[in-house]
């Protein structure tokens, strides 16, 4: 090859790698100033996709680009295609000024090419919390679109830390269309394990402990995980595997007479207190990530764990109020033998448990309660009360 036909394959190289890079870069400068951390994004103006591919930065992110020229948008699939990213990320030729979307449903709307798109009809279809920006020459101005006061969180099993299952929502109602569905279709019925076990929800995304194994098949072994969705689009953000999770690890860790009776009777039967070991609180996620694992902290947008708390395997129940942390920790040790009978109410049991509060951001103990009997799901927080019951009062 002669220096000159050299020189000009480079050039071509160049040519062919610098909008890429370039592409690459601006994704991350507007990923970067819109702060999103997943869900669905849109790109309207996606041209011949490049920008549109480099959105997006991992499996929590779902992009669609629209674009209005027939064949911008055949080479933006192909080059999609080339990086294998098509499915999770896709194009579609789009010229309508309404966008084809429900309402509340983007987390990032980046708009390079808005044509007849209002930006009323921007913010129509952008989530609480999403965020806007669009193209302004070389910079991109960002519009976050604000939380609703009408639209409250369910953070504990029964909405709040106070037991009271009643929601401060003016939204919610009977619905009218669909928002978004996602899996798993199916679900086990009442004679088996439930499939999904506790369900959450803060700042705008959903929390819940599911087995992903076939629902219609008995025997398979389970695939617990913790997952997180994005309440608006649906987009799966993260999911985390439970070890030492489902009927077997009750079975082995019943520790009181009424849960050995029913494990050993009735295997799909779940211990009362599973709907109270997650607890959403604001970017933090509280959860014990097995059985008799210990609380940990995650962080809510990624899965990641911050902070596991010293002393808390066992755990039953968790409540959080303010940065005030209150757990009812098992004090009866591992046992595959049903222990003496305790005081019973109302077939519910009340063997020993402590109380603990600790600070949630430290985990340092505050103080502890004695060990004494607690009836499962009776425990409450309202600062500065903590109230439960002990089968008797």
């Amino acid at each position: 090859m002669t220096a000159t036909a050299f020189g000009v394959v480079s050039l071509a190289v160049l040519r062919l790698v610098a909008p890429q890079a370039a592409m690459q870069a601006g994704a991350e400068e507007a990923l970067a100033m819109a702060k999103v951390p997943g869900g669905l994004v849109v790109h309207l103006g996606c041209g011949t996709g490049e920008l549109t591919a480099a959105l997006r930065a991992g499996d929590g992110y779902l992009v669609h680009g629209l674009g209005r020229d027939a064949g911008k948008v055949d080479r933006a699939r192909a080059a999609i295609r080339k990086l294998g990213l098509y499915g999770p990320v896709s194009v579609e030729r789009w010229a309508s000024s309404r966008l084809p979307y429900a309402d509340n449903l983007v987390n990032l709307l980046v708009v390079s090419d808005a044509g007849a798109v209002t930006r009323d009809e921007m913010m129509r279809v952008l989530a609480p919390r999403g965020v806007l920006l669009v193209a302004d020459g070389a910079a991109w101005v960002r519009t976050e679109k604000p939380w609703p006061a009408t639209i409250d969180e369910w953070t504990h099993y029964l909405h709040g830390p106070d037991g009271n299952p009643v929601a401060r929502d003016d939204v919610v109602g009977p619905p009218a269309q669909a928002q978004w569905i996602g899996g798993p279709v199916w679900a086990r019925h009442h004679e088996f394990n439930t499939s999904v076990h506790a369900l959450v929800s803060a700042r705008g995304r959903v929390f819940y402990i599911c087995d992903e194994a076939p629902a219609t098949v008995a025997g398979l072994p389970d695939q617990w995980k913790l997952i997180a969705r994005d309440a608006f689009s649906g987009v799966v953000l993260w999911k985390r595997p439970l070890a030492g999770w489902g009927w077997k690890a009750w079975k082995r860790t019943a520790t009181a007479q009424a849960d050995w009776r029913r494990v050993q009777s009735q295997r799909h039967r779940l211990p009362l207190a599973i709907p109270r070991r997650l607890v959403a609180a604001g970017e933090r996620l509280y959860v014990t990530l097995g059985y008799r694992a210990p609380l940990t902290a995650l962080d809510a947008a990624t899965g990641r764990a911050l902070l596991t708390y010293a002393g808390t395997e066992r755990t039953d129940e968790i409540v959080h109020e303010n940065g005030l942390l209150v757990l009812c920790i098992r004090t009866l040790a591992q046992s595959s033998k049903p222990p003496p009978p305790r005081g019973r109410r109302g077939g519910q049991q009340v063997g020993p448990t402590v109380i603990v509060g600790m600070k949630a951001d430290t985990g340092r103990r505050l103080w502890q309660t004695k060990p004494a009997p607690v009836v499962p799901l009776s425990l409450a927080l309202s600062a500065p009360h903590v109230l439960l019951h002990d089968g008797s009062a």
